[in-house]
């Protein structure tokens, strides 16, 4: 069974940084890409960014040049690093990881980020 823990969220100011992680756990069998998303209150769950085995990523334009994703295929680990938070960028952050080859698709149990201004 594949599990995923996230940490790193928290409150913070505008102009502030936070760094999140997750780790995955259990089989994965194959290629699989990881990817950060956030909801905020009332809206749809949204992509943040999402990087790939070979570490190509892609961005949701309001994060561009703000946030930065990273993994460490050794440790199961992807990264979100924030920097520049804005309070639009309040919301329950959850990591995804999808396996390429069966489409086998898992979460996060989310991780608040409060962004004050």
């Amino acid at each position: 069974q594949v599990q995923l823990v996230e940490s790193g969220g928290g409150l913070v100011q505008a102009g502030g940084s936070l760094r999140l992680s997750c780790t995955h756990s259990g089989s994965i069998f194959g290629p699989y890409v990881m990817g950060w998303y956030r909801q905020a209150p009332g809206n749809q769950r949204d992509l943040v960014a999402v990087i790939d085995s070979g570490g190509r990523s892609n961005y949701e334009d309001s994060v561009k040049g703000r946030f930065a994703i990273s993994r460490d295929n050794a440790k199961n680990t992807v990264y979100l690093q924030m920097n520049s938070l804005k309070p639009e960028d309040t919301a329950v952050y959850y990591c995804n990881l999808n396996t390429v080859v069966w489409g086998q698709n898992y979460w996060g149990q989310g991780t608040q980020v409060t962004v004050s201004s």
